[in-house]
């Protein structure tokens, strides 16, 4: 359904909008054009040359009174109470409207070897450069687009009097260099850093501190080292005593050979 079409019928002149377009009834045909009721007071008027593209010679061919119709208004004039229509589609955009920078939706009509042609509902297509398709290297248009693909592009040029129409679909793409600027300056989440540093915390051995030895303890050390011995017990003369249970074991041992050689 067109998008400009109007879903009730207008009420009065100042509703009227160009470009809207209203299903009609012929009311009147005369020499020059006809008459055509689109729910206002005063019928609006369509001119013999806005019948159809072709040209025309009498009204009577292309349309008869009684007719329902397609109109679409081109100019409006309400302080006279007129209202110009056209049975002819009017483009969806004329070429005061296309202006520089201005972004657009379209469809790829044509691939050539320069590039492709993409047409923005304007009179002629507009033209995408190879150069223009995307930020890398490209050897033909058909690597990156083909024939009916929807795109998103940028009017770089308009040319009225060559009816030219320069777009570019690369515009509207972020640079590569500005992708990884944007990559390497991402500030790092504080949580996740947190959490990080709570794994490494955990990984990472526990390092138990030395206890600093007292007076004495470093007095008996020095002691010791001069005597060269390795215990306490050597350097007091005392004797090393064995363990309770190594004194049982000697003693069994003692009783088990008494009572083989008796």
């Amino acid at each position: 359904m067109d998008a400009n079409i109007a879903p009730v019928a207008p009420s009065t002149i100042g509703e009227i909008k160009p470009k809207m377009h209203f299903k009609g009834k012929v009311v009147k045909i005369a020499l020059g054009g006809a008459l055509v009721d689109i729910g206002l007071d005063t019928p609006g008027m369509i001119h013999i040359s806005q019948l159809q593209k072709d040209p025309v010679k009498r009204v009577e061919e292309v349309i008869q009174e009684g007719q329902e119709v397609d109109v679409w208004v081109r100019r409006v004039a309400p302080k006279k109470g007129r209202v110009e229509l056209t049975m002819i589609e009017p483009l969806g955009l004329e070429w005061n409207e296309i202006k520089q920078d201005l972004v657009l939706s379209g469809t790829v009509t044509r691939l050539e070897k320069f590039g492709a042609f993409v047409d923005i509902g304007a009179e002629r297509p507009g033209l995408v450069h190879i150069s223009e398709m995307t930020h890398d290297y490209v050897r033909t248009p058909g690597e990156v687009v083909k024939e009916g693909d929807k795109v998103e592009v940028k009017v770089l040029d308009v040319n009225k009097q060559k009816k030219q129409i320069k777009l570019s679909m690369k515009a509207l793409m972020d640079k590569p260099e500005e992708v990884i600027k944007a990559v390497l300056n991402k500030p790092e989440k504080k949580e996740t850093r947190e959490k990080e540093k709570e794994r490494e915390a955990e990984a990472a051995p526990e390092e138990k501190e030395a206890p600093i030895p007292t007076a004495m303890e470093m007095a008996l050390r020095e002691a010791m080292d001069r005597k060269g011995v390795s215990h306490v017990g050597d350097l007091t003369g005392r004797k090393k005593r064995k363990p309770r249970a190594d004194h049982e074991l000697e003693g069994i041992y003692s009783r088990t050979l008494k009572n083989r050689t008796k």
